[in-house]
């Protein structure tokens, strides 16, 4: 297949292009520096600096759209919030857009979401159908599924990621944890009750795969291994992959004053669980969050 990505480089996006490069499908990756595109990666790769010369997608089998400024980066102003949702809304508005103009448009379009679409549920068992808490989160994920489900049509299906915590080393959340956790220093958050709904990058990877070639698939789908984990139980079972004590616990106050708004990120969270993944067929390799740490920090 002749795929379009964007975000390319982030921690999904390069897990992906590797493999979709093992498989034999072309890729073209959206990007505003090609040079550092081609070398994160390879020659293989065709990069496009822009969609403004673009009048359709004809050339496209598929499109993954995976762009968006890192939800957790940076403290939530005012300012930080309008470019989160900006980084998402723009692009795929403007994909959905040279999708429906597309006379041999692209076959399947998967665009990014993420779990934050329900808001804080607290225990609630949270499938695709839960309806959502009004917060931020939600806002911002909304908007963002409703333009790229505007691109839908009887030629092109719309497939939606929600997408929880993914685990690799190199990006994410858990590169982020790795070091404070092999210093003994890590723990769980506030009262650790909260749910993490999690993913292993390969089982990541694989989900994306599936629903770009599993026909008749379309719609939001929780791409989140079938287990989440209270946050208690995440830092617990870290600590014990890195043979490391973690009972370090993050005080709510302390999370509030560092982050801002975006503590929700943290102190909130979604049971999660991937039911029309799994209806549809979808086997993980990782169920389990100890065997999924133990695979990914084994060589760290």
């Amino acid at each position: 297949m002749k795929i379009l990505i964007t975000g390319g480089t982030g921690l999904i996006g390069r897990h992906l292009i590797a493999r979709l490069l093992t498989l034999s499908h072309q890729i073209t990756v959206l990007t505003r520096d090609a040079p550092h595109a081609q070398r994160t990666l390879g020659a293989h790769v065709t990069t496009l600096t822009t969609l403004t010369a673009c009048d359709t997608l004809d050339a496209f089998d598929a499109v993954i759209n995976l762009a968006g400024e890192p939800i957790a980066d940076k403290r939530w102003t005012e300012e930080q919030k309008e470019q989160l949702c900006q980084s998402r809304w723009q692009i795929t508005e403007r994909l959905s857009t040279l999708i429906r103009a597309s006379e041999t448009p692209p076959s399947v379009f998967i665009s990014g979401s993420a779990t934050g679409y329900y808001g804080n549920q607290d225990q609630t068992l949270v499938g695709e159908d839960e309806p959502p808490v009004e917060e931020f989160t939600h806002t911002l994920c909304q908007r963002w599924e409703a333009l790229a489900l505007s691109a839908q049509s009887a030629r092109t299906r719309v497939c939606l990621s929600r997408t929880g915590v993914v685990l690799a080393t190199d990006g994410g959340m858990l590169a982020k944890l790795l070091p404070l956790f092999k210093l003994g220093l890590g723990g769980p958050v506030s009262h650790g009750r909260q749910f993490l709904p999690w993913i292993h990058i390969d089982d990541m990877v694989d989900a994306l795969i599936f629903l770009l070639v599993t026909d008749g698939l379309q719609g939001p789908f929780n791409v989140v291994a079938p287990y989440p984990v209270h946050n208690e139980q995440f830092a617990a079972t870290l600590g014990e992959a890195l043979h490391r004590p973690a009972l370090m616990r993050a005080p709510a106050a302390a999370v509030k004053l560092m982050m801002g708004e975006g503590a929700t990120l943290v102190l909130g969270g979604q049971r999660a669980v991937p039911k029309r993944l799994e209806e549809a067929g979808f086997t993980f390799r990782y169920m389990e969050l100890k065997e999924a740490l133990a695979d990914i920090v084994k060589d760290t």
